[in-house]
């Protein structure tokens, strides 16, 4: 067993994921286990007092033990839990710590926007695939948040922390999740998307050119669909994945049912409420920067927390 492992369980508003991870002798970051629970501990996060659920702090618990215990068994000298927009923003998130604190014996470092923003990026330029860009576009959806970050020189030049989270939208504007996603709602969550990004401050400073890197599981997942479609694992699909093909995705899985998007290969049951929510919201970032296409990484949070632990 490699020795200096450590392991990082994040606790995102749609899902949770572990990391082990070592460094290797050439200094890039080697995963050793990675795997992730869908669990939408975020249920309510649009209200105007957002508190998490008794039944999401039950799956969200269980979900971070059962995680918790994946990571033991590599004998990491850290285990690391981060929560970030489900957590940050719910009154009782507090409560939810302590229940994982007893739980597991850990207690969760609760990221602030700027941290979960600066997190990712360290984590993207640990990602090999990635070395040739220099300055880029990074936007990590989940389902509190939307990261947005300007990477010039492979430094950090801005990054905030908007809420465009997919959950959170779904919440605000699809009326009935089980039904085919209408155009009213897509035009409703393109229009807050692209006013939201306007007042931010964000800027699309970058040449035309620059590449716009996607990560979250809603790119992951359309290459997943797109394999799916073609016979392939998700290594052998294009990290790739332009506009066109997110646009083609929202016509053809947004006009199913609930029941028949579940039945979607590729998709992941516990995703299929909010797939078309969170295409619609790729689709209107792309919109507003000019962005044709994303490239896609796996290399985000638990990434940048696993290469500041093994600094």
């Amino acid at each position: 067993m490699p020795s200096g492992a450590v392991a990082i369980v994040d606790i995102g508003s749609n899902s949770i994921k572990v990391l082990v991870a070592t460094r290797g002798l050439d200094g890039r970051i080697l995963p050793l286990k990675t795997r992730t629970l869908d669990t939408r501990i975020s249920a309510g996060i649009a209200g105007r007092n957002p508190r998490l659920s008794e039944d999401g702090m039950a799956r969200g618990v269980e979900a971070v033990k059962t995680l918790v215990c994946d990571a033991a068994v590599y004998g990491p000298d850290q285990i690391v839990l981060v929560a970030t927009s489900a957590v940050r923003g719910a009154e009782n998130g507090d409560e939810f710590r302590g229940r994982v604190q007893a739980a597991t014996g850990h207690d969760i470092r609760v990221l602030t926007g700027d941290e979960e923003a600066n997190l990712i990026g360290r984590g993207l330029t640990a990602d090999p695939e990635l070395r040739d860009l220099r300055d880029f576009y990074v936007f990590d959806l989940g389902g509190g948040s939307l990261e947005c970050l300007v990477f010039r020189g492979r430094r950090i030049e801005q990054g905030l922390s908007l809420k465009l989270g997919c959950v959170r939208l779904m919440e605000q504007f699809v009326s009935d999740p089980s039904a085919p996603f209408t155009c009213e709602a897509s035009a409703a969550i393109a229009e807050h998307a692209r006013t939201t990004l306007a007042g931010s401050g964000f800027a699309f400073s970058l040449p035309a050119t620059a590449v716009a890197v996607g990560t979250g599981g809603t790119v992951t997942t359309v290459r997943a669909i797109l394999g799916a479609r073609e016979g392939k694992t998700f290594e052998q699909t294009n990290p790739n994945v332009t506009v066109a093909q997110l646009r083609e995705l929202l016509a053809s899985v947004g006009a199913l049912s609930l029941a028949d998007r579940r039945e979607v290969r590729g998709l992941p049951a516990a995703r299929a409420d909010v797939f078309p929510t969170a295409l619609a919201t790729l689709i209107a970032v792309a919109g507003h920067g000019g962005i044709t296409m994303y490239r896609n990484s796996v290399y985000n949070l638990r990434y940048g927390v696993a290469d500041e632990l093994l600094a």
